[in-house]
C-alpha cells in the first residue's frame, strides 16, 4: 500500500476519499461526550489529558518520553501511519496533538480543516460506533526543534530575529484577566488572538492563505524570523503553530506551559 501523500491541512473531501486506507489513523480529540454521540467513521478517541503533563501551577507541559511511548503505542502508530486529527472546537486540541507527535519524532500528520464541525454540518457520514485502535510499539525519537523553553525565550528577548506571538485574548495580554500568579505578557510580544485565524463563515476552517499572511506580516511576523507562539498552556497556540507551518514558516516553536510557566515564575520579566 503506497504511503498517503496528504498536505498538512487536509480538506474534508480528501479525507472522505481515503477514509478506509490502511495507513490512515483518524484521531478524534473532541469532548468525550461528543465522541460517544457522533464522530467521523473509523475515528479513534484520544483524551486530551493524556497528551499533556501537569506540574501545578504549570499546565500543558510536554509529556516525558515514557508517557508518549505509552499513549502513541496505544494508538498503534507506526512510521508508515499518516495521522489525521480533528476536534469539535476549531482545532486547538487537535493541533496540540500534532505538535506533540512532531516532538515525539513522528512527522506524517494532517489537521482536518474545520474538524468535526465542517464534516458533520456539511452532510458527511457520521457514526456512533466506538472504534478501538490496535496497539503497537511506538519508538519515541524526541525532536525539540519545535519546542521553546523558558530559558530559550529569556536568552532571546532582545534578539530581533526572534518574534514572540501571544495568542491569548487582549484582556489576558494586557494583564486584565489573570490566570497565573502574575498577569501581563512576555516583553516585546505581539498579540493576535488565536481565533483570528478561523473563518467563522466556513465552519472554523483556516482563513484563506492571503488573509492569514497579511494579518501576520502586518504585525512583523515574517518568515525570516523564528516565531515563538504561546498562550496560557500551549493549547490555543498549538493551533497557531500548525497554521504558521501550513503557510511555510520554517522556524516556529511552541512554548509548553506558556503563561502558566512564565507567569508563575517570580523573576521572569513582564509587560502590561
Amino acid at each position: 500500500m503506497p504511503e498517503l501523500d496528504f498536505p498538512l491541512i487536509l480538506e474534508v473531501e480528501q479525507l472522505e476519499q481515503n477514509l478506509h486506507d490502511e495507513n490512515l489513523l483518524l484521531v478524534d480529540l473532541s469532548q468525550g461526550a461528543t465522541y460517544v454521540q457522533y464522530h467521523i467513521p473509523t475515528a479513534v478517541y484520544l483524551d486530551y489529558a493524556w497528551i499533556v503533563r501537569i506540574e501545578h501551577p504549570r499546565m500543558g507541559l510536554l509529556p516525558d518520553p515514557a508517557q508518549l511511548t505509552n499513549v502513541l503505542g496505544s494508538l498503534g502508530i507506526t512510521p508508515e501511519t499518516h495521522v489525521v486529527t480533528y476536534d469539535d472546537e476549531g482545532g486547538g486540541r487537535a493541533c496540540r496533538f500534532l505538535w506533540t507527535l512532531e516532538a515525539a519524532g513522528h512527522k506524517r500528520f494532517s489537521l482536518l480543516n474545520g474538524g468535526l464541525r465542517a464534516w458533520s454540518n456539511e452532510g458527511h457520514e457520521i457514526s456512533s460506533r466506538i472504534c478501538y485502535p490496535t496497539p503497537g510499539e511506538f519508538q519515541v525519537d524526541m525532536d525539540f526543534s519545535g519546542v521553546a523553553t523558558r530559558q530559550f525565550i529569556l536568552d532571546n528577548l532582545s534578539n530581533d530575529e526572534v518574534v514572540l506571538l501571544d495568542v491569548r485574548s487582549p484582556a489576558e495580554f494586557k494583564g486584565e484577566k489573570v490566570f497565573a500568579q502574575r498577569g501581563g505578557h512576555i516583553p516585546g510580544a505581539v498579540n493576535i488572538e488565536w481565533t483570528e485565524a478561523m473563518d467563522k463563515e466556513r465552519e472554523l476552517r483556516l482563513k484563506p492563505e492571503a488573509e492569514l499572511r497579511s494579518m501576520l506580516e502586518s504585525r512583523g511576523i515574517t518568515q525570516d524570523k523564528t516565531v515563538v507562539v504561546y498562550c496560557q498552556t500551549h493549547h490555543r497556540s498549538a493551533h497557531t503553530y500548525i497554521m504558521l507551518k501550513s503557510l511555510g514558516y520554517q522556524r516556529v516553536k511552541g512554548y509548553p506551559g506558556s503563561w502558566s510557566d512564565w507567569g508563575n515564575e517570580p523573576n521572569t520579566p513582564i509587560e502590561h
